[in-house]
């Protein structure tokens, strides 16, 4: 097998930094590199310094007049904590262990906060409205980002795995803040007015599994078994996918429709009538000229079988398959092989033993959401690699198949960047563990929105897991999903409106959570808005009034009860500033009285009665009131400052 790892590590998969150790600490700065040049500190709590020198070495740190000491560790391990100070600035940090000493320069105390989350945390300022003139003006010595580079691992680590830096705002560095982030803090620092340094670690597409760590997922009782496919796949990667095959294939088996022997990785597999011939260069799947392919998201399995000599079966391998989008299981003579993500290259190991003399068979499953799919990569990225350097192309004759849509989509691999179990956290939070924070920003729950149900109990547990790890009393600012796609005709049914409810309650049940509404500055036809800049507000509102205690209303108006008026429903609302309004009409939209079985909501006719909102429609007994219940609904009702009143579903008391 070393050779395998040498080989990975010429093709760019080298296993993260968990799975080998630092340089000695000697070679190591004596900071750890969130203590850099611009880095901005916590005020008012002690501040936690930490970073490597030699085993037992004692190491001297000091900032703004105080002074603290550590020693290091059997590890080479260190920290030290100094006393809290006032916002204020710019300071020098030095840490001396020995002849060895290190400063950060133009040091910042203030107010961090961790932004995270998916693609509209990662958006940049230049994607925004009016972006040239917004970073023509940027130029803020006094908000500072961080950007934390996008690597997934699948064991915590203590150092990034991608260089970090911390920046200034200037007209250079503004492009490619993360908007939400940026707009956020300077909209906020018109009335907190300290220093504000923002520490973006998002992903695009990632979902919320993946930022939580291996302790609390756990703790939910639902992940154990990816979790421990994960933890082995830390230490002897070919067992880990061979496992996971296993699962994926016992996930296969009891798809609806899936005919018993229907398992095309087997050996002893016979291709039916179904199969057909791919051509010779594959590539996505919508460019072969099938029509039930053109516009085809969906799975597809591909087939093919690779003749080797005995000398070539004898060898370690790795399988080069290129690019897959978006998601593959793939096999080799019926035993899981690997399993990644869209935009990864594939380059699974082979030990010896796996390939055999003669005829072996390989088969790929692709899943695809969003427009291309397939096999994408050139064919000449299709090889089997042998230890000797030699190769073998993968240009047989493939065969595909189509699968139907209501087999549904399949469990996804632990270790996946975006996709997987605890990933995230691992390599892009766990190295700023114990960095103090004044809170936390999170736009997340597109990539949940086909399980809006397990959401809850996961938001939850990235709350307190946050807390675990940054401080029990850590506030956490929810933005609630943006409206998106086609705006309803009909009441219906929407993953996106229940995993904003989610969103909803969970914020409402603690004092220490805030929510931003922005049902209503999303875009139908783009689910990246451009309209940061008011989300940004939003955010800073309710940093005001959940961090700080400034006694606004936190997010718009609130529903806060329901009940039987005659024949209408009331709605009373709190948290009004300046009145209940309607735009465009004389009554509000959006609304819909329900009975207690599904398919029972109907449109609601609604009026203003100062703070209540009075509904009726043919719906004999309703038992709930939902509002703007849609991914993408209407909102017409707003206050006198111009915040909306956002989703919800309330029972009828």
């Amino acid at each position: 097998m070393e050779w395998v790892r040498k080989h990975l590590l010429a093709v760019g998969l080298l296993l993260t930094l968990a799975f080998a150790p630092w340089a000695q600490a000697a070679d190591m700065p004596l900071l750890h590199e969130m203590f850099q040049d611009h880095a901005v500190l916590q005020r008012d709590q002690p501040i936690r310094i930490w970073g490597d020198a030699q085993p037992g070495a004692e190491v001297s740190i000091s900032l703004a007049g105080k002074t603290a000491k550590a020693r290091a560790n059997s590890e080479g391990r260190w920290q030290a904590q100094l006393p809290a100070l006032k916002a204020g600035g710019p300071y020098t940090l030095s840490a001396r262990s020995g002849a060895t000493t290190q400063t950060a320069d133009d040091i910042l105390i203030g107010d961090v906060w961790l932004c995270s989350g998916q693609s509209n945390m990662e958006l940049q300022v230049k994607r925004t409205l009016d972006s040239r003139a917004e970073i023509e003006g940027a130029n803020n010595d006094r908000i500072r980002m961080l950007k934390v580079g996008q690597k997934e691992s699948v064991a915590p680590l203590t150092h990034f795995a991608i260089p970090v830096q911390w920046e200034k705002t200037t007209r250079q560095t503004a492009p490619e803040f993360s908007a939400a982030c940026y707009y956020f803090a300077r909209e906020l620092q018109k009335t907190i007015d300290v220093p504000m340094g923002l520490i973006n670690s998002s992903w695009g597409g990632a979902r919320i599994e993946t930022w939580i760590s291996a302790a609390s997922l756990r703790k939910l009782g639902a992940y154990d078994d990816a979790l421990d496919v994960l933890a082995q796949y830390a230490t002897d990667r070919p067992a880990a996918t061979a496992t996971w095959g296993e699962a994926w294939a016992r996930w296969w088996r009891e798809r609806p429709g899936v005919d018993p022997g229907d398992e095309p990785w087997r050996m002893d597999y016979v291709p039916g009538k179904e199969w057909r011939a791919a051509p010779r260069e594959l590539g996505a799947w919508e460019t072969w000229g099938v029509p039930e392919l053109a516009s085809f998201n969906g799975m597809l399995w591909y087939r093919t079988t690779l003749k080797l000599s005995a000398e070539q079966a004898a060898q370690d391998a790795v399988l080069e398959l290129g690019t897959v989008d978006e998601i593959d299981m793939t096999w080799v003579n019926g035993r899981g092989v690997g399993s990644a993500y869209i935009g990864e290259q594939r380059a699974y190991p082979l030990p010896r033993g796996w390939l055999k003399a003669g005829d072996n068979v390989l088969v790929v499953n692709a899943l695809d959401t969003y427009v291309d799919g397939g096999i994408t990569g050139p064919s000449s990225s299709r090889v089997l690699r042998f230890a000797d350097g030699s190769t073998v192309p993968l240009d047989g004759a493939w065969q595909y198949r189509i699968v139907s849509a209501s087999v549904g989509s399949p469990p996804l691999a632990p270790w996946m960047s975006a996709s997987g179990k605890t990933t995230l956290y691992n390599g892009m939070i766990a190295p700023l563990v114990g960095y103090g924070l004044r809170g936390a920003l999170w736009y997340q729950g597109e990539s949940n929105t086909g399980d809006p149900a397990a959401y809850r109990e996961l938001l939850r547990t990235y709350r307190d897991d946050l807390r675990a790890h940054f401080g029990k009393d850590l506030p956490l600012l929810l933005v609630q999903l943006a409206n998106y796609g086609t705006p309803p005709t009909k009441p219906g049914e929407s993953g996106w409106a229940a995993l904003r409810e989610v969103q909803r309650a969970v914020a409402a049940e603690d004092a220490r959570t805030g929510l931003a509404v922005a049902i209503d500055i999303g875009d139908r036809y783009d689910i990246h808005p451009a309209n940061k800049q008011e989300l940004g507000r939003r955010l800073a509102r309710a940093a005001r009034n959940v961090v700080f205690g400034e006694r606004i209303a936190e997010s718009g108006p609130v529903a806060l009860s329901t009940k039987r008026q005659g024949d209408a429903v009331e709605v009373r609302f709190g948290e009004v500033s300046g009145g209940l309004v309607a735009y465009g009409a004389d009554g509000p939209i959006g609304f819909e009285l329900c009975g207690a079985e599904a398919g029972s909501c109907r449109y609601a006719e609604a009026q203003i009665r100062n703070d209540v909102v009075l509904l009726r429609a043919l719906v004999t007994n309703p038992t709930r009131v939902r509002h703007a219940w849609a991914d993408s609904p209407i909102v017409t009702l707003f206050d006198g400052m111009g915040l909306p009143a956002g989703p919800f579903e309330l029972p009828i008391e």
